[in-house]
């Protein structure tokens, strides 16, 4: 067997691959040859942006990736969080833009699909899915099909495969008009007695190949995934890969299966870079060998070329290491389940990837070349962007005399705009109840919450204090406000690992860990490395803060639309933080509704607000600018552990963070969310204009309810725990009677309807979707 005679490649052919001349050179460095056609592509999607983080490595080295809870950190499929001595979680958050601005529906699908492989190939149940997604101005048609096919695509796969889809967010604005982000994030809970990892063992152990056929869909998926989107991008359509939620079905239960005969040595999904990657980095991480041969794999067409299989991206495909002599036993399992299963290759001791097709090796590559030692750019930035010194020199001064519009025009205003209003037009459209475990629905909390149940098995050797079984859950939430994050990265990033845990806390949750999706422009410009590199630091202070250690993510680059006159427009930089935490009792729990009519509403934490950066400088004023108020971690942590222990104790009625369009937009929501409505009276504050106190923004702020039952224990651990980091404001008042927020000596105030609310709220998306 003789490797083909190398190639010497143009220029055009090596850029081609998404690889620059200097790495090319790296490559014949690292072969001691010139690669051929097949090793070139292999090349090419795994040392792209979207598998090796190339850009991105050296900054994610300071994320806090440990814990006493954290049981599989960075590295593997997914992370794993210890949550008692019987249960464990995993859970990861990966992005799929490219492939949904091309092909929303089956983009978006592939990318709840795939997600949900990273879940089960640990060896645990899919039990739920969340996702964060960014479109443009809802006027543009190009936009609004997008949203639809994007939304088509989640709720097909998810609802087909049988996973609830129990939250996420949703933004809109202009800076994502061409370039959509589409997030998943899925949860599941350990069923193997062991975690099964990715790392390959045992020489001579038979490599399977199950799940379904290989095609020519989801071409160079990876390579795709790491460029700027053009004009052209929709000649890349053969890159979006093609998805059967149905066959994924069958492929959960035959690896659960397959794990808990324990003849699996390690396992990995082939997501992107397909088979290239599964072999390439199931080698490195076992420091052996894997051949494997072509001839052996499901082929759905026909002629396929050794570059084709292995830069496919076809779905619903797995590579196993088995225990040699009981590769039958999985095999049978996967048979019964209809799914393909034959042995195509074995671990070698030789540290290298071998693939033969037609009895000749039609590529050879050290593992570690395609897996590890892979390029590394330590990019610099030199100095702050102008936009953003602009940005940060602005004060409320410059806006004062256009602080005009009334409150109750403002307050409409902001709960119609698509970012703040209800995104039940969306969410309904996901099944929510699958698995009959959903206990905190979409658009009821600040985040979702769901029933685990007993394992009859311990987890690790770590000890916890004992939780009743019975009633345990997990939180979950994703966020991030990239406006803030534009203006400043360090403090927006900052802000949003802090909002995350708070809208944990708002539920009863104790935060946990985080897993984080980084959507951002190109590094390769001064600004954009500015960016991504300043909202890393952020995050990594605000993780360890808040001791929600990282437990892996995803990094997508060059999020970025080129015009035709080759002038690039770069998204907002969107740190997506996917954030799980611990629910001890599911029967204490809070909603964002108000309860009973009489209980006092209350105001926990800062009053440092600001119009900087804010929904309604955007919306109102049409400016983009300021800087956002920064985050207080002593503040930050008193008023969330103040918050859950409210919750536990049965004193708090109804918890909602105030976030976007500040805390008359939070009074809003909850009187939209609960029928009811509420009279607060708000203090004036020396300096502030009233629409900053009742519409500016600032982080450590929840309004909560309690009953008169509990108010004077409440107020008391209330004043012991925060000092005057709270206030009561007011009460909730019959649905038949206005919304009433008035400031104390103005005679600014909001005076609204029910209905009036819950029109501008609820029909803001669908009236704009069903445009022409």
């Amino acid at each position: 067997m003789t490797n083909p005679a190398a190639t010497n490649f143009s220029p055009e052919e090596i850029k081609s691959e998404g690889l620059t001349l200097d790495e090319y050179a790296m490559i014949c460095d690292r072969l001691g040859r010139e690669p051929n056609k097949a090793e070139l592509g292999m090349f090419g999607v795994m040392w792209s942006e979207h598998c090796c983080y190339k850009n991105s490595r050296p900054l994610l080295k300071q994320f806090p990736t440990q814990g006493d809870r954290i049981l599989v950190g960075p590295g593997e499929n997914a992370g794993v969080v210890k949550i008692s001595d019987d249960i464990a979680i995993c859970f990861k958050i990966e992005s799929h833009n490219r492939p949904s601005a091309v092909e929303p529906f089956q983009g978006a699908a592939t990318g709840v699909g795939g997600i949900l492989r990273d879940i089960f190939t640990m060896g645990a149940r899919p039990i739920a899915s969340l996702n964060s997604l960014r479109f443009g101005d809802l006027s543009d048609p190009w936009v609004r099909s997008r949203v639809n096919g994007v939304v088509a695509g989640i709720a097909g796969y998810g609802n087909c495969v049988g996973v609830p889809t129990i939250g996420g967010e949703v933004y809109f604005d202009a800076a994502y008009n061409r370039n959509p982000l589409v997030n998943a994030m899925a949860i599941g809970i350990l069923e193997t007695p062991t975690i099964v990892k990715s790392g390959a063992s045992g020489v001579g152990n038979p490599v399977l190949y199950v799940g379904s056929t290989t095609g020519r869909d989801g071409m160079k998926g990876a390579s795709f995934a790491s460029a700027e989107l053009t004009d052209e991008s929709q000649k890349d359509r053969p890159a979006v890969q093609v998805g059967d939620p149905f066959l994924e079905k069958s492929l959960i239960e035959a690896c659960l299966e397959a794990f808990k005969t324990g003849a699996v040595v390690a396992a990995q999904d082939m997501g992107a870079a397909g088979l290239t990657c599964s072999t390439s980095e199931m080698a490195a991480k076992g420091g052996v060998g894997i051949q494997l041969d072509l001839d052996k794999v499901p082929a759905r067409e026909t002629g396929m070329t050794p570059y084709e299989y292995l830069l496919s991206e076809s779905q619903e495909r797995m590579l196993f290491v088995a225990q040699q002599g009981r590769e039958q036993e999985l095999i049978d399992i996967f048979h019964r389940w209809g799914l393909h299963a034959v042995v195509a290759g074995e671990v070698l001791e030789e540290p290298i990837v071998r693939i033969l097709w037609h009895g000749i090796v039609a590529a050879e590559i050290p593992a570690t070349a395609l897996a590890d030692n892979t390029p590394i750019y330590y990019r610099q930035f030199h100095n702050t962007p102008e936009y953003a010194l602009k940005a940060w020199a602005w004060h409320e001064s410059a806006i004062a005399s256009k602080l005009t519009t009334s409150p109750d025009r403002v307050l409409l205003q902001l709960l119609d705009s698509p970012a703040i209003a209800s995104k039940a037009w969306i969410y309904r459209q996901y099944d929510q109840q699958v698995q009959n475990n959903t206990v905190m629905l979409p658009g009821s909390g600040d985040a979702a919450v769901i029933r685990l149940r007993d394992q009859d098995f311990g987890i690790g050797d770590i000890q916890l204090s004992p939780l009743n079984q019975a009633t345990i859950g997990v939180a979950a939430t994703v966020d991030c406000n990239a406006r803030y994050v534009y203006l400043d990265p360090y403090e927006g990033a900052k802000l949003a690992v802090a909002e995350a845990s708070r809208n944990l806390s708002c539920v009863g949750a104790e935060p946990l860990a985080v897993t984080d999706n980084l959507n951002f422009g190109s590094p390769e410009h001064s600004t954009g490395y500015w960016q991504l590199a300043e909202a890393c630091r952020g995050i990594a202070e605000a993780c360890r803060e808040l001791h929600t250690p990282v437990t892996g993510g995803n990094v997508s680059l060059y999020n970025e639309t080129i015009d035709p006159d080759g002038n690039a427009q770069p998204i907002y930089p969107t740190p997506v933080i996917g954030t799980i935490g611990l629910v001890s009792d599911i029967t204490k729990i809070c909603g964002q509704a108000w309860q009973v009519v009489g209980d006092t509403i209350y105001l926990l934490g800062s009053d440092r607000t600001s119009l900087a950066a804010s929904e309604y400088l955007a919306v109102i004023l049409g400016q983009v600018t300021g800087r956002p108020v920064s985050v207080d971690f002593d503040i930050e942590r008193r008023v969330q552990a103040v918050c859950r222990y409210g919750i536990a104790q049965g004193w708090i009625a109804s918890a909602h963070d105030c976030a976007e369009g500040g805390i008359a937009v939070a009074i809003a929501e909850s009187c939209i969310t609960s029928n009811l409505t509420a009279h607060v009276s708000l203090d004036a504050i020396p300096g502030l204009h009233p629409h900053n106190i009742l519409f500016g923004e600032g982080p450590s702020r929840i309004v909560v309810s309690a009953s008169a039952e509990h108010r004077n224990r409440w107020e008391e651990y209330l004043q012991a725990q925060l000092a005057d980091l709270w206030q009561a404001i007011g009460h909730v008042t019959e649905g038949d009677t206005n919304l009433v927020i008035a400031i104390a000596g103005s005679e600014a105030s909001v005076n609204l309807s029910l209905n009036q609310l819950k029109d501008a709220h609820t029909q803001a998306i669908p009236r704009r979707m069903q445009s022409n």
